[in-house]
């Protein structure tokens, strides 16, 4: 194997969860640099050609589920992983088990964070697609987060109920977070009674959304970070500009803001 490439250290994998035959959660252990809820950092491996010829480093940004002030400490990371068909790193990645080595950015990347929500934020929407939901997760376990909002809520949309990850974790937000925590789930490809059916963009624009929460749309009080596939990113930002919201940046503080989850 030839040398790792600056910026990268080794971890090893100390954990993993299947959630379906392509979503799995893996646990792992590095001696990474301080990261905030939120953030992301990458995942490496070096991968040879198919007779073992001379290989490539391949890497891909994957976003922190776990909190960094976690029981656990923040050296113990997880990352929730979708196999991608004919995808060059999230195939290799499903078939690590516990005790096998794994490469990670030693320095964490990443704006969606509680940082760069204003001050004006009582209600706090986090709306995600598929793995996406990975990084709101992280937010939601923060006690600052915890103290400082009034209602989160948080949006999951996927095809199948299968995918609607975590609902351990959420039924423990729910009970620690005593009435402030709102979970939408929406899945586009089965009837449920218990769920949403549609897209994000559509569901918000009809007012089910807002409805399903419980929880009404002020600009006085409303932020959202929208994370997740990019479609319904550029198309709930655009619902969210009919409703007369804007884009929140540094410079001009605003009503939401977004990263793409591809």
């Amino acid at each position: 194997m030839k040398e790792i490439p600056h910026g990268l250290i080794k971890g090893e994998v100390t954990g993993r969860i299947n959630w379906t035959d392509s979503e799995f959660s893996l646990q792992i252990t590095a001696d990474v640099s301080r990261y905030s809820a939120g953030q992301f950092t990458k995942l490496a491996l070096y991968i040879t050609g198919d007779g073992g010829d001379d290989g490539e480093w391949v890497r891909r940004a994957y976003s922190f589920v776990n909190s960094p002030n976690q029981a656990l400490g923040p050296q113990v990371m997880e990352f929730l992983i979708i196999t991608v068909p004919d995808g060059q790193l999230s195939s290799r990645l499903e078939q690590l088990q516990v005790g096998d080595d794994v490469y990670v950015g030693k320095n964490p990347s990443g704006f969606m964070t509680l940082d760069e929500i204003p001050r004006y934020t009582k209600d706090l929407w986090l709306l995600s697609t598929g793995t996406a939901i990975g990084p709101f997760l992280s937010l939601l376990d923060e006690a600052e987060t915890q103290q400082r909002f009034e209602n989160l809520i948080l949006v999951h949309a996927v095809r199948t109920s299968s995918e609607l990850v975590y609902q351990d974790k959420i039924q423990q937000l729910e009970e620690r977070y005593q009435g402030k925590f709102h979970y939408v789930p929406i899945v586009s490809r089965e009837n449920r009674k218990a769920t949403l059916r549609g897209r994000i963009p559509a569901l918000l624009q009809t007012g089910e959304l807002i409805t399903a929460a419980g929880i009404s749309l002020t600009p006085e009080r409303s932020f959202f970070y929208l994370c997740g596939n990019p479609s319904m990113v550029k198309d709930t930002s655009e619902v969210l500009k009919q409703l007369g919201y804007q884009k929140h940046s540094r410079r001009n503080s605003g009503h939401f803001s977004s990263e793409n989850y591809w």
